[in-house]
């Protein structure tokens, strides 16, 4: 659902700006990505378990499963926020000039790039791990082939993606380069 201060401020440029880059490209770059990663961490295993103990065993469902929901939020704001300020600064993409003052929406993110890389993926740990935790107990996962495995962590990163991706591009787009939002 789109906040209340950013229906219809918005040109539809800018739109499709996110749908393509924040959504469609991001979906395409977080499966494959995700997907080779996870095949190297676990290509010489069996099966990968529900949990293990970090970095001293092997991967698993839940520790891996946490981690992506800290780290993915964490470098696409430091990657997309790169980029989507570089279209801006070309002029490939118009800044929408937005400010707190304009948008109170944009008073909830901190303005550094990187502490908002950080509190994103912190929210996206407070809010989703316990659920996806949960779902992986109620769904009564023991333990997932290299393959399920691979399989689950590209799709999910997709999911993820779809989530934070667009607040991230949003974000960038929204202040013109120099303009302290």
């Amino acid at each position: 659902m789109v906040p209340a201060s950013l229906k219809g401020a918005m040109p539809p440029r800018h739109w499709r700006y996110l749908l393509w880059n924040a959504v469609i490209i991001a979906a395409i770059i977080n499966f494959v990505l995700n997907g080779a990663i996870t095949w190297l961490s676990v290509r010489n295993l069996d099966v990968v378990p529900r949990w293990a103990v970090p970095l001293a065993d092997r991967p698993s469902t839940i520790i891996d499963t946490v981690t992506i929901i800290f780290l993915l939020p964490l470098f696409t704001c430091l990657g997309l926020t790169t980029l989507a300020r570089r279209d801006v600064r070309k002029g490939r993409l118009p800044a929408l000039g937005w400010t707190h003052r304009s948008h109170p929406f944009l008073k909830r993110l901190p303005s550094a790039t990187l502490r908002r890389g950080l509190l994103l993926g912190a929210l996206s740990v407070v809010i989703l791990a316990p659920l996806m935790v949960l779902a992986i107990f109620a769904l009564e996962v023991e333990e997932l082939t290299v393959r399920q495995f691979v399989l689950y962590k590209a799709v999910f990163a997709v999911a993820l993606g779809a989530i934070v991706t667009p607040v991230i591009a949003l974000w960038a787009i929204a202040t013109a380069p120099g303009i302290k939002a």
